[in-house]
């Protein structure tokens, strides 16, 4: 059968984008194919506001279909954070069924080269960049996002970084030639000739194991990382936190097939209640590499035990904030207020650790100690979520209830800074919103430098008093080598302390961001960029994206043959 999509038609309509792409990694600039404008959507073959919340409820209540082999039951459960059952059910894996199919996939795949995989990865983006409004509600109803943030961070922005990745793949593949002529002199004899080739062969299947809080965000770096260099990829998402991979899963499938390939390429394991089917298939002698976000217990487990596949993984960090001084207090106090509430602190970048020196810091508006200063920051919070309406759109609704039950545990960890209340939502009034606690810590305490020192995910901070800035800046050291950060924020007018800083995340290898004041936060970052983790300490071995991400997806074959 000649394939619908052809790479004439590919090239056509994606080369243009996957050259930018290429010249945007090279320069760091800012630069998106995909609108992250909700008004963008609606001509073009695109789905409006409207007809994606239409899309998502016509998948509600019904079997999501895939037609991929080695279904042997069907299994759902997801439930809104906004209070309401998705009803969806998914087919279930037959490993055993389903993994030699996806290896059947690979040789044709392999075949096709790093240009025609990068295109036909570039088509399964611009399809999902299409749906981005449908992929909107998947995504808030899964993570708890709120409907903006949902459409923004799960659509645009991980599509854009799921093109990085491609872009990533692609220049790292075509690093080395295809075909190479190789000619030693021999002085007077006549020369030893070689006529050499060389093919990107990929590792295997790759197993996806999503997350709860972003599932295409995180997800999608892996996904295209893994099909773009040559691997069919097994997504196995959350159980919470299946809809938004499972579209993708089912575009990615359709494209394939309409370009010619096997679409068993890709493929969906949704997983049972309890069954813990990633601990299984991670072992699986076929999966040779994983991408993992979520707990550091079960990433530290795949990081030991999976030792026959290449492990990506994302794990738990303690994000700290260093306050020395500040010539825009304001702005600091709204940048903060800000990062602290953004999706209800339920990102793995919302900073935790507010490391102010207990003598006070240095402003523009005057010398502040350190309860005005906590206070202060106490009243941002308050004043950028006094309306409630303003509030539901930056907080979504908390994603699951341990995240509750560790902010309602909260005041019982110090002196309550910054009380969390309960805000209603106007559209869905079983939704859990709660607004930030912070918590006031002294170092000099020892049980409060235990609390300050582990991961407490969800939106709860702690302003804790050190002895002076070089303190602040020793404990940020000793916390992100011993429990990892995958953000860092600062905040001084000295440049010996802005280079302590530096020094600091140089040594233990984490990023930084200094005196943000305005509309750049430090949870947030940007694709062609910013890198998101750095790999280099306990909070991720691996960063989003960079050459390290997809080189070692692949391996080179040579071949050679005398040339007679």
């Amino acid at each position: 059968m000649t394939p619908s999509l052809t790479v004439a038609h590919l090239t056509e309509k994606h080369r243009d984008t996957l050259d930018t792409a290429l010249e945007t990694i090279r320069s760091r600039a800012y630069w998106s194919p995909y609108p992250e404008h909700p008004k963008a959507y609606g001509e073009n073959g695109t789905l409006d506001a409207g007809a994606g919340r239409a899309a998502f409820d016509a998948l509600r209540d019904t079997p999501f279909e895939l037609d991929q082999p080695g279904t042997d039951g069907r299994t759902g459960g997801e439930v809104s954070p906004y209070g309401f059952p998705l009803g969806v059910t998914y087919p279930h894996p037959d490993p055993e069924v389903l993994l030699p199919a996806m290896r059947e996939a690979m040789p044709a795949w392999r075949d096709a080269g790093p240009e025609t995989r990068a295109l036909v990865c570039l088509e399964i983006l611009s399809r999902i960049n299409a749906r981005t409004h449908e992929f909107a509600h998947a995504v808030m109803h899964t993570s708890g996002q709120a409907y903006l943030m949902a459409m923004q961070a799960g659509g645009p922005h991980a599509q854009d970084r799921g093109l990085e990745a491609v872009t990533y793949a692609y220049a790292e593949q075509v690093r080395t030639p295809q075909r190479a002529r190789w000619s030693k002199p021999q002085g007077k004899r006549d020369p030893l000739e070689l006529a050499k080739e060389f093919t990107a062969v990929p590792r295997g299947i790759s197993l996806l194991i999503g997350c709860n809080t972003f599932p295409t965000w995180n997800g999608y770096p892996g996904l295209f990382a893994s099909l773009a260099t040559g691997n069919p990829v097994l997504v196995k998402p959350h159980p919470r936190a299946v809809l938004p991979l499972a579209l993708t899963v089912r575009v990615a499938r359709e494209v394939l097939a309409e370009a010619g390939f096997d679409p068993n390429l890709v493929a969906l394991a949704a997983e049972r209640d309890g069954e813990g089917i990633a601990k299984d298939l991670a072992l699986r002698p076929e999966i040779r590499i994983i991408d993992y976000t979520g707990s550091t217990a079960f990433g530290d487990w795949l990081e030991t035990h999976a030792r026959q596949a290449q492990v990506y993984t994302e794990k738990a960090g303690v994000n700290t904030v260093v306050i020395d001084s500040t010539d825009n207090y304001r702005g600091m106090l709204a940048n903060l207020a800000f990062s602290l509430s953004l999706y209800s602190g339920q990102m793995c970048t919302t900073p935790q650790n507010l490391l102010i020196p207990r003598g006070g810091v240095a402003t523009d508006d005057g010398h502040k100690s350190y309860d005005e200063l906590v206070a202060d920051l106490a009243a941002a919070v308050d004043k950028l979520l006094g309306d409630d309406a303003r509030a539901t759109a930056l907080l979504g609704a908390l994603v699951s209830p341990q995240v509750r039950e560790r902010l309602d545990g909260a005041p019982g960890l110090g002196r309550v800074a910054l009380a969390s209340r309960p805000v209603e939502h106007p559209e869905f009034p079983e939704a859990t919103v709660r607004t930030p606690v912070v918590i006031a810590l002294d170092s000099a305490d020892p049980e409060a430098a235990r609390t300050c020192r582990a991961e407490c995910f969800g939106p709860v901070s702690f302003a804790v008093a050190v002895d002076s800035t070089a303190e602040a800046v020793s404990l940020l050291r000793s916390t992100v080598r011993e429990q990892g950060a995958m953000t860092v924020g600062g905040y001084t007018t000295s440049a010996e302390v802005e280079q302590a800083l530096s020094d600091a995340c140089l040594d233990e290898c984490a990023q930084l961001s200094l005196n943000l004041t305005g509309g750049v936060y430090v949870n947030q970052t940007s694709a062609f960029s910013d890198f998101h983790g750095s790999g280099g300490n306990p909070a991720a071995n691996a960063a989003l994206v960079d050459g390290a991400f997809v080189a070692n997806r692949f391996r080179t074959v040579e071949i050679r043959r005398e040339v007679r």
